[in-house]
């Protein structure tokens, strides 16, 4: 595996298949975008898209996408915004990179694809100084909500601080749904957690994915050591940092 940034308007695309099939195809997300089979929306075009890519092969096995503080400040926002009220995080803005859409091919989970990508996000941050990452972490609803909402109460002791955090626009009715039930957080959460990210406050209910979201909120300062020694030995080689193709 290697993992770097796109280099051509037709890895983007590649990239935006793969999600399709993860998105639509498996988790039945209902995708409103010009072209069937393609994940695409407004903000594509704004983002870096990074890449976990097969060597053997080329095919594009893993991706996330990536909004730079400046160009979510020309848009009038980034995709968590659709979502979140997040004037709390107003201080923090001109430092802070969105990320999403993050999704690996079936034949690829399990392997370090994962490990990778988060690698390349750590070494984009640094690179650019941002020091503050935000993103929404997806939860399926198909029980109706009561894992999700159960994974809530679970995470109160990894909440931010009370003045950080976000109300989202849709909430999901958490303390009707919830039974105390004991839950494990899925993977991607558990990982953002263990790197040293906070959820931003109450989930999100999101129709078209038929998903519960958390706000992920990583400061880059807070990284646990071990992670951070993990991502960097581990990063991109120089010669795979590319320049931003929505320059």
């Amino acid at each position: 595996l290697s993992v770097r940034l796109a280099r051509s308007w037709s890895e983007v695309e590649a990239a935006q298949r793969l999600r399709w099939r993860v998105f639509a195809g498996e988790l039945g997300a209902k995708i409103d975008s010009q072209a069937l089979g393609v994940d695409h929306d407004r903000f594509d075009d704004h983002c870096d898209h990074l890449l976990a890519i097969d060597s053997s092969t080329g095919r594009v096995v893993g991706t996330y996408r990536i909004l730079p503080p400046e160009r979510a400040q020309r848009m009038g926002g980034g995709y968590s915004e659709t979502e979140f009220d997040l004037k709390p995080l107003e201080p923090l803005r001109a430092s802070m990179a969105e990320i999403g859409r993050s999704c690996i091919d079936p034949a690829w989970r399990g392997s370090p694809a994962l490990g990778l990508l988060w690698s390349g996000l750590f070494m984009y941050a640094k690179e650019r100084h941002y020091r503050y990452m935000v993103g929404c972490a997806s939860v399926p609803i198909t029980d109706g909500g009561t894992f999700a909402a159960n994974l809530y109460a679970s995470l109160q002791p990894s909440l931010v601080d009370p003045e950080w955090r976000v109300r989202p626009h849709v909430a999901l009715d958490h303390q009707g749904l919830a039974t105390g039930e004991s839950v494990i957080a899925p993977t991607l959460i558990r990982g953002y957690l263990r790197a040293g990210a906070r959820i931003g406050g109450a989930p999100a209910l999101d129709r078209q994915f038929n998903t519960a979201d958390f706000l992920m909120l990583l400061s880059m300062d807070q990284v646990d050591g071990r992670f951070a020694r993990r991502f960097e030995a581990s990063a991109p080689s120089p010669r795979n940092r590319v320049r931003s193709l929505a320059a």
